[in-house]
């Protein structure tokens, strides 16, 4: 005579209950190490922000239109970009360039191609910065005479987008960038033709 042993509902349920309490528990581990590990070789190789310089600018016309406070605007300008990082390239994408006097932007935004950028690598960015009745303020004629007649009009060159970071195959999320660059312009004296220059080039301050 064969003795029958039956498993209630109850322990099955049980079992099943343990059995999705371990698959969950080794799926956590693997997903919390491979974050960990992740993790880590962020903070080994924690990248540096690119550096950004002003070579030159030049600005070739600078004249308010009728009425008085529209402007025309044609300015030249070349930033070169550097890598530092030797391990981490960089991905640019929807960079836009622009030029401002006094908080006033005074020229429309010019797009830059999108590019990457590898370890250490150096490239040069050049853009040709046009604005056709602008608005500005109405003091805006009087400011500018002033600086002419200082010798020194202050130029604020911007370029803003985003980036990623690239380590191996990884490639991060998007960053927001801001580049804000100074250009120190001599006004050719006695009103000669030609283009105000950039005195000297200049580091930019790079925001992340």
């Amino acid at each position: 005579m064969s003795l029958l042993v039956a498993t209630s509902p109850k322990d099955c349920s049980k079992k099943g209950f343990h059995l999705n309490k371990k698959l969950l528990y080794g799926f956590s581990t693997l997903l919390v190490s491979i974050l960990s590990l992740v993790f880590l070789v962020w903070l080994i190789l924690h990248p540096a922000k690119p550096d950004f310089y002003l070579k030159d600018t030049a600005v070739y016309e600078l004249s308010l239109a009728s009425p008085p406070r529209l402007l025309n605007s044609t300015i030249q300008t070349t930033i070169i970009s550097k890598n530092p990082n030797a391990r981490v390239g960089i991905y640019y994408d929807q960079l836009r360039t622009y030029a401002a006097y006094k908080g006033q932007q005074i020229t429309a935004d010019s797009a830059l191609p999108p590019f990457y950028q590898g370890h250490q690598d150096i490239n040069i960015l050049s853009s040709s910065l046009n604005g056709i009745s602008m608005p500005v303020a109405p003091s805006f004629g009087f400011e500018v005479s002033r600086d002419q007649t200082a010798g020194k009009l202050y130029l604020d060159l911007k370029l803003d987008g985003k980036l990623r970071w690239k380590v191996g195959s990884w490639v991060s999320g998007s960053y927001r960038i801001d580049v804000d660059c100074v250009a120190v312009i001599v006004p050719r004296p006695g009103g000669d033709p030609g283009p105000m220059s950039l005195v000297q080039g200049t580091q930019c301050s790079t925001t992340v």
